[in-house]
């Protein structure tokens, strides 16, 4: 079974536009809609600092993300939130391969 693939990237939203990076991300999602093995993304908002956020995309495997982000759409797509990256975080992109998950059951 192949590992599925979580991509995290960290953003802070401008104090004068506090909305413009959830603008962004939802352009972007509207764009990978369909993407082949992205499996759905979310945005994150830190519970103790909002302008703190982290767009996290979970993919069917680190293959298909790898094939993804080496087309020549992929820099286009993703470049609204570009601008908002955290680049005074040590790493602001890391890429997780699942190694172990729990999923509860509904009652």
């Amino acid at each position: 079974m192949t590992a599925r693939a979580r991509v995290l990237i960290w953003h802070r939203a401008p104090v004068d536009d506090p909305g413009a990076v959830a603008r962004a991300y939802e352009l972007i999602s509207r764009e990978l809609a369909g993407t082949p093995g992205l499996l759905g993304n979310e945005l994150l908002r830190a519970a103790e600092d909002p302008g703190r956020l982290v767009v996290m995309s979970e993919w069917e495997s680190l293959a298909a993300f790898k094939s993804w982000e080496e087309t020549a759409s992929h820099r286009p797509s993703t470049s609204p939130l570009r601008p908002y990256q955290d680049r005074d975080r040590e790493r602001f992109f890391e890429v997780y391969e699942v190694t172990a998950a729990f999923v509860e059951a509904p009652t």
